[in-house]
C-alpha cells in the first residue's frame, strides 16, 4: 500500500480503558458487534436504529462469503459483561464498490464501510447516537474508541491521535488499533463535540510506522444511506449468496484487518 512520506505524530495519548460508569459516560453509543460466534468488531450508533462499522466485518474470512447479518448482535456500551442495550440486525448494506478480495490500496480502504439497521431503535437516554462530520484535515487531532484483542470486555479510548495523510479518499492515522478494532469510530472534537469522521478499516505499517487506515466518511456514508433508502440490505440465503443490497463476493484479504 503506497502512501507519501509520513512524519511521526507527536504527543499521541495512550489507550485508556473505560471500565467504570463514569469513564464510559458519553461513549455508550459505541458497542461491540458479535459476529455469529466467529469474532467481533466495533460499531457505533449514528441514529437510534443505525450502526456504522467496517464492511469487511460482514464477511467470513475463511469462506469469503457474506455473513448472515441477522446473526450479528450489537452490544451498545458493552462493559464487563453487560451492555446498555442489546439489538439484532435487521438490514445491512456495504459500500457497492467494496470488494472483499480487492487489490490492496486506497480504493479498498475508502470503500470499507457498512451501515447496519437494527430490528428496534435504541431509545435509551444514556445511549445517544453520534453525529458525523466532514473529513479532518492532515495533522488534525482525532480520537478512537474501540474493542480489540486482549481488551474485548470493555472499550478503550485513545483521546488524541493524528491524521498523518489523506490520500485518494483514505485516511492514514496514528491511532492505536488491533484485531477487533475494525469498524471502530474515529472522532473529531471540534467545538468540544465528538463527531465521527471515519471508521477503522485496517492496521498497517508505512515506512516502519504502525498506522490505522480508514475511509474519509462523508461521501461513502451518503451512498450507504441511499442504499438503505432504496430498500436494499434485506438478507442473504442459507448458502451465503448475496440477495439484496450487498457487495459482490470475493476471495480473501491481503492486508491486516484489525
Amino acid at each position: 500500500m503506497a502512501f507519501a512520506p509520513l512524519a511521526l505524530a507527536a504527543q499521541d495519548a495512550q489507550l485508556r480503558r473505560l471500565d467504570t460508569i463514569d469513564d464510559s459516560r458519553g461513549w455508550e453509543a459505541v458497542g461491540r458487534l458479535d459476529v455469529d460466534g466467529r469474532g467481533f468488531c466495533t460499531g457505533a450508533l449514528i441514529a437510534p436504529d443505525l450502526v456504522l462499522t467496517a464492511a469487511h466485518c460482514l464477511f467470513d474470512k475463511d469462506s469469503k462469503a457474506r455473513i448472515d447479518h441477522e446473526k450479528i448482535e450489537f452490544l451498545a456500551g458493552w462493559r464487563n459483561g453487560r451492555a446498555s442495550a442489546y439489538r439484532w440486525i435487521k438490514r445491512a448494506v456495504v459500500h457497492p464498490e467494496y470488494v472483499y478480495d480487492g487489490e490492496v490500496g486506497a480504493e479498498r480502504v475508502r470503500n470499507d464501510v457498512a451501515l447496519l439497521e437494527l430490528h428496534h431503535p435504541i431509545r435509551n437516554t444514556t445511549v445517544r447516537p453520534f453525529e458525523t462530520d466532514i473529513r479532518p484535515r492532515k495533522g488534525a487531532k482525532i480520537g478512537v474508541v474501540s474493542y480489540a484483542r486482549g481488551r474485548s470486555d470493555a472499550p478503550s479510548l485513545q483521546e488524541i491521535c493524528h491524521v498523518m495523510a489523506r490520500q485518494q479518499g483514505a485516511l492514514v492515522m496514528s491511532c492505536d488499533v488491533d484485531f477487533g478494532s475494525s469498524g471502530a469510530p474515529i472522532f473529531s472534537f471540534e467545538g468540544g463535540v465528538a463527531r465521527i469522521v471515519s471508521v477503522v478499516s485496517a492496521k498497517a505499517t508505512v515506512e516502519g510506522q504502525q498506522v490505522a487506515l480508514g475511509t474519509q466518511l462523508e461521501v461513502p456514508l451518503e451512498i450507504l444511506r441511499a442504499e438503505l433508502a432504496s430498500g436494499k440490505g434485506l438478507g442473504i440465503n442459507a448458502a451465503g449468496h448475496v440477495l439484496v443490497g450487498t457487495a459482490r463476493r470475493a476471495n480473501g484479504a491481503k492486508f491486516v484487518k484489525p
